[in-house]
């Protein structure tokens, strides 16, 4: 709401329009927004917007977990003489759940940023040795609802102008970008590191492809090749290496996990942004913020808010918390993308989602299985004998995975809003007889951590895949559970064994994980594949091998852009150093 004064006047501006006006009923005092531009109130608010969140074991160190929370989205590095950095009056936020048992957090982390105009008298961002604007943070923590504590604070280095800006000894800074993000690098009092400031977006899709009602690129020339949509765009990331102790739920370190999939070290991992109730602008170039802190974004799993919540519900979705989740559990049981992979539906409209279709007649011994929307998936073996002992007996999980009507319940439900247990049919399905997906199999996943909501999940007892491993894979758990179906290595017995990749999407989220191709290929069912509900020209009982030709056009789907633009450091932060505004010259030539 705003409200126009006289020029005299002073102007208030209501950042939050009241809470009962957005969402009836709810006692919470937040706001709403996030991701990319892809909630319509967040985008008139950049320096709050979450881009993406990442989190996956150290490759550096085995003994860390990173946490990667990006904000303000697309910046062009040239962006002067304004230039884009953390807000001064927003908390930013990273939100640990390491423990079902318990209500909300369990580990809270804070950033607060201050800046300063260390040279009001020039136009110029930097100049002489002196920085506009200088920005600083601190960082502090809180354990089960405990009050904040400070543990750390640390510089934030400027934007990358250029040469003379940053390198120059006179008239700049006289060192250089890399030496600037090696002295940001900061130690907590917990032993985590940390680092705040620009870096190059590590995100990759053709944005331009997809928004256009799905079409991607892959395979065209011209105008119709593929472009990363986000190829020479920078961030600012909040990034931590942080000590797996410190995150376990009883402080244990790696070493005294049971096995690569024990339960105990999984977490589920969000990030938010939060500003104060009402801004205040004094009309002589000042403003005041003043109220509660309201939540205006969050970010936890990739493209929930872009590609799955409804365009007249994404500021709802981000002004809730993961644990109010609930209230958009159709959109993930009947997703819309499903729609366009689906030739009786709207399938033919859509000839860039041709490859990814549904299944639609998966046979199993129990019957045939639709999982096209509107139809009831494997809800129809509900209750059946079958499921006891699985993930799917109603003792256990059965009421909530298989649901009339909701076909996707069983698959994309749980990878967003729980993770996935290590239990039958969430198995590989080397060892399974043909057409029993219920059957015990080969493990390979579980980040199940039952407190219903979108987060990042990770299971921090799993192995780190080498990036110069040859079987290293930007398609993640997806790979992990071909080359468990298909290389003599893995698919010879049933037993648990590491199979590269299995720290990647959706266990967590490396930096190289191609999670847009990964998404749509799980909307398209390809997980259900890995346990043995086979695509439709699949038929049991003949021997016929299931790695048929609809299950190939999947797994060989691309979006058209497959990697970043800038190859990622070997350490921590890991992120590519942000683009330089004076060397910037990224054009796409047709």
């Amino acid at each position: 709401m705003k409200k126009k004064l006289n020029a005299l006047g002073k102007v208030t501006v209501l950042l939050l329009v009241v809470g009962g006006l957005l969402y009836a009923g709810s006692n919470r005092d937040q706001l709403v927004a996030s991701s990319h531009r892809e909630a319509p109130l967040i985008s008139d608010d950049p320096l709050a917007d979450n881009t993406d969140l990442y989190c996956f074991r150290s490759p550096e160190d085995p003994n860390r977990i990173i946490i990667m929370a990006n904000y303000i989205p697309l910046q062009l590095p040239m962006g002067g003489p304004n230039y884009s950095t953390f807000g001064e009056d927003i908390n930013y936020e990273i939100h640990i759940k390491n423990d079902a048992a318990t209500a909300g957090d369990d580990i809270t982390y804070r950033f607060k940023f201050e800046a300063v105009n260390e040279d009001p008298t020039t136009f110029f961002n930097i100049r002489l040795g002196l920085q506009n604007i200088k920005t600083t943070y601190k960082c502090l923590k809180s354990v089960g609802g405990s009050p904040f504590v400070k543990i750390a604070e640390g510089p934030v280095p400027p934007n990358n102008i250029g040469p003379r800006s940053i390198e120059d000894p006179v008239v700049g800074l006289g060192t250089t970008y890399d030496q600037l993000i090696s002295d940001a690098v900061t130690t907590a009092d917990d032993g985590s590191l940390l680092y705040c400031g620009p870096a190059d977006d590590p995100f990759f899709v053709d944005l331009g492809g997809i928004f256009d009602l799905g079409q991607t690129r892959q395979g065209g020339t011209g105008i119709n090749a593929p472009r990363d949509g986000i190829a020479g765009r920078n961030v600012h990331v909040i990034a931590m290496s942080i000590p797996i102790s410190k995150l376990q739920k009883d402080g244990k370190n790696v070493q005294q996990a049971t096995s690569i999939l024990d339960g105990d070290f999984v977490i589920g991992v969000w990030a938010s942004a939060s500003r104060k109730k009402v801004k205040t602008l004094d009309g002589v170039g000042g403003q005041t913020s003043t109220g509660k802190y309201v939540q205006i974004s969050r970010l936890g799993m990739p493209l929930t808010n872009e590609a799955i919540i409804p365009i007249g519900k994404k500021d709802l979705w981000n002004w809730t918390t993961p644990y109010n989740d609930a209230q958009f559990e159709q959109y993930f049981t009947n997703p819309e993308l499903a729609l366009y992979m689906d030739d009786a539906l709207f399938g033919t409209a859509v000839p860039g989602l041709s490859l990814l279709r549904i299944q639609k007649a998966s046979q199993t011994v129990l019957g045939n299985v639709n999982f096209g929307n509107g139809n009831d998936g494997l809800f129809v073996i509900a209750g059946n004998a079958a499921t006891i002992g699985t993930a799917l007996d109603p003792a256990i999980f059965g009421g909530y995975l298989l649901r009339d009507n909701e076909p996707r319940s069983v698959d994309i439900l749980p990878i967003f809003y729980t993770g996935v247990p290590n239990l039958a049919p969430y198995q590989l399905a080397v060892g399974k007889p043909d057409g029993n997906p219920l059957a015990p199999g080969k493990p390979f996943v579980n980040n199940f951590l039952p407190t219903f909501g979108d987060m990042l999940r990770l299971n921090m007892a799993v192995p780190v895949t080498p990036r110069d491993d040859p079987k290293f894979s930007s398609l993640g758990l997806i790979q992990a559970a071909v080359l468990g179906l298909t290389d003599p290595a893995y698919n010879g017995s049933t037993d648990l064994q590491f199979i590269p990749n299995m720290d990647g999407f959706p266990n967590g989220r490396r930096l190289e994980d191609d999670v847009t191709r990964i998404e749509l290929q799980a909307v398209a069912g390809v997980a259900l594949a890995a346990i043995g509900l086979w695509y439709d020209d699949h038929t049991i009982g003949i021997g016929q091998s299931p790695v048929t030709q609809d299950l190939l056009d999947v797994l060989t789907y691309s979006t058209g852009v497959e990697s970043n633009d800038a190859p990622f450091k070997t350490s921590f932060p890991f992120a590519a150093s942000p683009w330089s505004g004076y060397d910037y010259h990224y054009n796409y030539t047709y």
